[in-house]
């Protein structure tokens, strides 16, 4: 048995039918129905046998193991988060709780560029699906992570025999389960890579369902171009294209939006297919590092954190960031989100501003130190993005809503530092803000594009609907309290108004309380598949 075979039979893939006349093991009776079509919700009852959704109806002759009375209440398919970080954290916790709690019954791993090993890849996930999860999971493969295995932290172009390389890498991963090729290009090694380089490397997927997913080269001054250059790499490889958490930051860069939509609508008319995410914040996560620029970064934390060290480059350096910092309007826009010594823990969820203004120090010597002291493990937060912006994005018909956070929890090592409230409140605020408050788009427009959208684009199977003989994952919830709760100032909290949660027919959440079902699947790409 090949490893493909293995992870087929161990992880689920094959369709099992369900009888339409045996005993339902469940109903959920009396719920407004919105089945991630965008249809109108509908006062239907869902019945669940096993895995799988049975029948959607008048189910009051039925016989269950169990009823449960969801009148009031909106029934959904769960939420799929398109674009996460969770590849340690499941392990760490396969609770899943921030994401569970708000809905989400499969997460996306690999993006921006950052993946398991392609050498480990099936081990990753065979360990995923062996040691149990809450939730379901697929993965994309890392350019970044691959050119690292390659030409480590060098910045230069791939020759042929290494380009070579880096094409049996990523192949194998797709072999294995892959959904397709993802990048970061603002980070190191990924950004190193020309498009060139990038477009040759994609084109092994071509005429298949794979998809390229892009962190962007760059988010602000030069967000056209980059927007540009992902559309030429998707042209050139002859591949569907995936835009993450689409933005333009920057005040002096808001005004971009529709430039950006004119680029994807261009492409789509020469053929491109194109569809986005954006997480439904004006912050934006990612390292303290980010601020310097790409070359200070080449070679890895080493030659970075000695590069901070010598003062004759400390000019350029901060010129560098002065600017970024610039286009975010000042330092009160840089907010310290993590740090792994208790040292500078007192700094967690301060900006660089209010640091300074208890120590004294430069913004730019602050935050120099704070990078060097913790060998480059600082996170941070960057208020940077304009509200109408994130709301014409999110109402925009190819947007996913996703969090770009990772599956934490209150309690035990997932409840350390001050992440993004993204982790714990994308889809309930979508759901309480930019649905219920704002009205942007209709209840079961913002259904659709957290379910059947997300579901088609990935290839997923029979998920995000609520259809007879898909696979159970359902949420309930009351759509006229369901809100965020984390805060970037407290960002440990989990979101409000949801019910019930099942992923694969089994319940994972109840009335607030968290059971100990672990139902997850390992979701495996179809490469090879013709598109």
């Amino acid at each position: 048995m090949n490893r493909r075979e293995f992870l087929a039979s161990t992880v689920g893939a094959g369709l099992l039918g369900v009888r339409q006349d045996r005993k339902l093991d469940l109903v959920l009776r009396g719920g407004l129905v919105v089945d991630g079509t965008g249809a109108p919700g509908r006062v239907a009852d869902v019945g669940i046998g096993g895995e799988r959704i049975v029948a959607i109806g008048d189910l009051s002759a039925s016989v269950a193991h169990r009823t449960i009375d969801v009148s009031g209440l909106v029934v959904s398919p769960g939420f799929i988060d398109v674009h996460t970080h969770s590849e340690d954290e499941l392990l760490t916790n396969p609770k899943a709780e921030s994401k569970v709690r708000q809905g989400v019954t499969t997460e996306i791993l690999g993006m921006d560029g950052g993946s398991y090993e392609p050498a480990q890849f099936v081990e990753k996930l065979r360990e995923l699906q062996t040691s149990g999860i809450a939730v379901n999971v697929a993965s994309f493969v890392g350019q970044g992570t691959i050119r690292g295995d390659v030409l480590a932290m060098t910045d230069r172009a791939a020759n042929e025999g290494e380009l070579a390389l880096m094409r049996r890498l990523a192949a194998g991963a797709l072999e294995n389960g892959a959904l397709g090729i993802s990048s970061g290009l603002e980070y190191t090694p990924g950004g190193f890579a020309s498009a060139d380089e990038i477009a040759e490397l994609c084109a092994i997927m071509r005429g298949t369902r794979g998809l390229y997913a892009t962190h962007l080269r760059n988010e602000d001054d030069r967000v056209v171009e980059s927007v540009e250059e992902a559309v030429l790499i998707a042209e050139r490889a002859g591949v569907g294209l995936h835009i993450s958490h689409l933005k333009c930051q920057g005040r002096r860069n808001w005004d971009k939006v529709d430039r950006l939509f004119e680029v994807l609508d261009a492409a789509e008319a020469r053929g491109v297919s194109v569809s986005l995410d954006r997480y439904p914040y004006i912050a934006y996560s990612t390292s303290l590092a980010n601020l310097m620029p790409l070359w200070s970064r080449e070679g890895g934390t080493p030659k970075f954190i000695e590069r901070l060290g010598d003062a004759s480059i400390w000019p350029r350096i901060r010129e560098a960031v002065a600017d970024k910092v610039a286009l975010l309007g000042s330092w009160d826009a840089v907010m310290v989100s993590s740090v792994p010594s208790a040292k500078n823990k007192p700094f967690e969820g301060k900006t660089i501003a209010q640091i300074v203004q208890d120590t004294g120090e430069d913004p730019f010597v602050a935050t120099r130190r704070l990078i060097v002291e913790e060998d480059n493990r600082v996170g941070m937060v960057g208020f940077g993005m304009s509200e109408e912006n994130t709301e014409r994005i999110l109402a925009h018909p190819k947007c996913m809503p996703a969090s770009d956070g990772s599956a934490l929890a209150d309690y035990g090592p997932l409840a350390e530092g001050n992440p993004h409230p993204r982790s714990y409140g994308t889809f309930a605020r979508v759901l309480g803000m930019y649905v219920r408050e704002k009205r942007i788009m209709m209840l079961q427009e913002a259904v659709r594009k957290m379910t059947s959208l997300p579901a088609t684009r990935f290839s997923l199977g029979e998920r995000g609907r609520l259809s007879e003989g898909f696979y159970a994952d359902v949420v309930v919830f009351d759509s006229s309290t369901v809100a965020d709760r984390a805060t970037f100032a407290e960002p440990h909290q989990y979101a409000q108004g949801f019910e019930i949660v099942l992923a694969n027919g089994r319940i994972l959440l109840e009335k607030g309380t968290r059971t100990d079902e672990l139902p997850g699947k390992v979701l495996l790409g179809a490469h090879g598949a013709r598109a």
